[in-house]
């Protein structure tokens, strides 16, 4: 039997997953792996010795198997990082702000909030200095309503007292908020626009990915994605996406599922060539352009909700950042001159 190096009460949750319906029975170890980012076995093996991973609530060795609907937790001594949030000069750009809120519009590279292998330098930690006494959200996160991706540009609200927090959460579970993205994705999609409904949970053998499910089996929740072509590129396609739910990664997993990966999406594969020729120049031209723009090509343009406090209806939009408007030109360029002249 394993004996936890602390009491209960001096123990902090770090993380907790609940295994799936399906779940095969899965070591402890390789089971936290899958899910902990940056994480190693070595790391996972020593928690599990000094007593601090637990199966059902009872500490358990590295190779308990997990099986379906098991709880697992990783509580440790001290309080997780995330929650330790260090003030930090980031500075911010600031599109609105009032003595209720503000809305930012958020730079590619700067992650949202603290978490594993991020505890400083994030979006929050900037909040912390430049305001005082922010309402928390549910998970403990000052100032936060909603969240964008680390390497996605664009608008953000922020509240500033708890009153504002707690009705916008309310706007954004009652879908009643105006959210747009701007996409760049491979391929040519064929329909002027669309609508893509599925269920979004997390992947089954890549716990880093999400992926779109057809029920809500294995934890996937109900995710709708409305996109409208904005300019056809030849072996690209921008278009406009609106969010009628929010789920994580929603619409680089919804554009790829029907086959429209987002361009230079490492983590979902859209950082190859998934469309186009084999000629030497036409790759070359795409290394090019995904060194102009070095993350996925996703930019929160347009951000709408209604006021609490003031009793109306807000909407905001933010230019396409230049790295995106720089290969959305050079796609551009190339699909009415480049490709007439590599068929020469």
């Amino acid at each position: 039997m394993i004996t936890p190096a602390f009491t209960e009460e001096d123990l902090h949750e770090h993380f907790r997953f609940e295994a799936g319906k399906g779940q095969a029975p899965l070591r402890v170890d390789k089971f936290l792996m899958n899910l902990i980012e940056n994480a190693t076995r070595n790391r996972i093996q020593k928690a599990a010795e000094n007593g601090n991973i637990f199966v059902n609530g009872e500490p358990v060795k590295s190779n308990h198997k997990v099986k379906a609907n098991d709880v697992v937790q990783v509580l440790m001594e001290q309080p997780p990082f995330e929650h330790i949030i260090i003030p930090e000069d980031i500075p911010l750009d600031i599109v609105y702000e009032d003595d209720d809120l503000l809305v930012v519009n958020k730079q590619a590279g700067l992650v949202v909030h603290p978490g594993h292998g991020n505890y400083t330098g994030t979006l929050v930690n900037a909040l912390a200095f430049h305001f005082d006494q922010l309402p928390l959200n549910s998970s403990e996160r000052p100032g936060l309503v909603h969240r964008i991706d680390k390497d996605t540009t664009g608008l953000l609200v922020i509240a500033k007292t708890e009153f504002v927090m707690n009705e916008l959460q309310k706007q954004f579970a009652e879908k009643s908020t105006e959210r747009e993205y701007i996409a760049l994705v491979w391929g040519n999609v064929e329909e002027d626009k669309g609508t893509i409904e599925s269920f979004i949970g997390r992947h089954r053998v890549d716990r880093m990915q999400m992926a779109s499910f057809p029920d809500d089996s294995n934890g996937a929740k109900h995710a709708v994605t409305h996109y409208q072509v904005i300019e056809r590129l030849g072996y690209v396609t921008l278009i406009s996406c609106k969010l009628e739910t929010g789920r994580t990664h929603q619409i680089r997993v919804h554009m790829k599922s029907v086959g429209h990966t987002l361009f230079n999406d490492e983590r979902y594969g859209g950082d190859k060539i998934l469309k186009g020729t084999t000629f030497t120049k036409y790759k070359q031209f795409v290394e090019n352009t995904m060194k102009v723009l070095p993350r996925q090509a996703l930019h929160a343009r347009t951000l709408g909700f209604y006021h609490p406090v003031k009793k109306e209806f807000m909407r905001f939009e933010t230019p396409i950042p230049q790295d995106m408007v720089q290969a959305i030109e050079k796609w551009r360029t190339y699909s009415e001159f480049g490709k007439h002249q590599e068929e020469e």
